[in-house]
C-alpha cells in the first residue's frame, strides 16, 4: 500500500524538487537519484514505488523545467497531493504524463507515513491510517487520456497515426 510522504510547507519549488547542479541530463533514473534531496535527504531511500508526495500551496514554483516532473515520476512516486500547485508545473505533470491532485486543505488530512488508496477515476483517497475518505475533483476525461497515453507527445502521435 502506498504511503505519504508529507511536507507541511507550502512554496516546494522545483530547485528542491530537482536541484540544478543535476540537469545535465534527462534520464529519468539518473534525475530520480536526487528527488528531494536538498528538501530531504532521505527521500529516494524511503520512497518505494507508487508512494504519494503531500504538500501545502504552490508546489513546484520556480523554474519551469520539466527535470522536476522527470525526477518524481523516476523515483517511482505515483502522485503529488497538494493544496495548490504552480500552473506550469501543472501543466508539466500532465504533459508528462504524472498525475497531480489538487486538493484543498491536503495537509489537514494526512500524516507522514498514512497508508492511502487512490481511486483516480472516482476522485476519492482512502486514508487507510486514519480511516477517512477524501474527495477531489478527479482530472478531466482529456486529462486521463494524455496521461494514460504517457504524455502529450505519446498522445498526439496516437492521434496522428
Amino acid at each position: 500500500m502506498p504511503i505519504a510522504h508529507v511536507y507541511k510547507r507550502d512554496h516546494i519549488n522545483t530547485d528542491e524538487v530537482i536541484p540544478a547542479r543535476y540537469l545535465n541530463t534527462d534520464n529519468e533514473p539518473e534525475l530520480a537519484k536526487h528527488c528531494m534531496e536538498d528538501l530531504d535527504t532521505g527521500f529516494v531511500k524511503k520512497c518505494k514505488p507508487g508512494d504519494v508526495i503531500v504538500a501545502g500551496n504552490d508546489f513546484g514554483c520556480g523554474s519551469s523545467r520539466e527535470h522536476a516532473v522527470w525526477a518524481i515520476r523516476g523515483a517511482k512516486v505515483g502522485c503529488v497531493i497538494a493544496q495548490s500547485f504552480a500552473r506550469i508545473f501543472y501543466r508539466n505533470a500532465i504533459d508528462c504524463g504524472f498525475y497531480v491532485i489538487e486538493l484543498p486543505d491536503a495537509l489537514k488530512h494526512f500524516n507522514d507515513g498514512d497508508e492511502i488508496d487512490i481511486d483516480f477515476k472516482a476522485g476519492v483517497i482512502n486514508n487507510q491510517t486514519s480511516g477517512k475518505k477524501v474527495a477531489f475533483r478527479p482530472l478531466p476525461d482529456f486529462a486521463l487520456e494524455i496521461i494514460r497515453d504517457g504524455g502529450l507527445l505519446k498522445h498526439i502521435t496516437k492521434k496522428v497515426s
